[in-house]
């Protein structure tokens, strides 16, 4: 494995980080917005799915007993 004196490692450490391309302040509200909405509409799914199969567990436990 070849080694890098710490000089060269943070030479290297910020030239990596230049090339990247970060987003812009609208496309982070943008995407932190879509993801709450996202989030919303899941939790939702998942809530009535539960109480759907939660009727109908009950419904077949009161025919059992």
């Amino acid at each position: 494995m070849a080694r890098t004196n710490p000089f060269q490692f943070m030479q290297q450490v910020r030239a990596e980080a230049n090339k990247v391309t970060w987003p812009t302040r609208k496309e982070t509200v943008t995407t932190t917005i879509i993801v709450f909405i996202m989030s919303v509409i899941f939790a939702l799914f998942f809530f009535l799915v539960d109480q759907i199969v939660a009727l109908g567990l009950e419904g077949i436990l009161s025919l059992a007993s």
